[in-house]
């Protein structure tokens, strides 16, 4: 079986950060940064060259196939700010009313910019993404 590309890189986060562009991002970039050390306690790490990741798991799902991911995180690509939240949203649609605007993937949130999205509702996802990872899998810092 094929090894998966996003694996922890060792890579600097405060030197990814402060590399993002344009300005706007980036800020959005440091921010999210806080925002996830916060909720999370944890350390951020690279994921992949572009993934800012907190806490990881490991899985083993009923075909058998197995991995290492991260537990949440997010990317801040060109179009949006990719928040991941694993394994998804099936439980969290009165967060997400509260949220403001979005675009939703299976386990991926696009949002455009920090500043139109309500921050306490993205916490409270955050926190929840995390203990329904914790209720299937460990849970642990990265």
């Amino acid at each position: 079986m094929a090894e998966y590309k996003t694996q922890p890189t060792g890579a600097d986060v405060a030197a990814y950060l402060d590399a993002v562009a344009p300005d706007a991002r980036r800020r959005d970039a440091h921010r999210l940064n806080a925002l996830f050390q916060e909720v999370t306690g944890w350390q951020p790490q690279m994921w992949g060259p572009s993934m800012v990741g907190y806490g990881c798991y490991d899985y083993t799902y009923e075909s058998g196939r197995s991995g290492h991911s991260l537990a949440t995180g997010f990317a801040p690509r060109k179009a949006n700010l990719s928040i991941y939240i694993m394994p998804g949203y099936a439980d969290f649609g009165s967060i997400l009313e509260e949220l403001g605007p979005h675009k939703m993937g299976k386990s991926c949130l696009y949002i455009t910019r920090l500043d139109r999205v309500n921050e306490d509702a993205l916490r409270r996802l955050i926190r929840a993404g995390l203990d329904d990872l914790a209720a299937r899998w460990p849970v642990y810092p990265a």
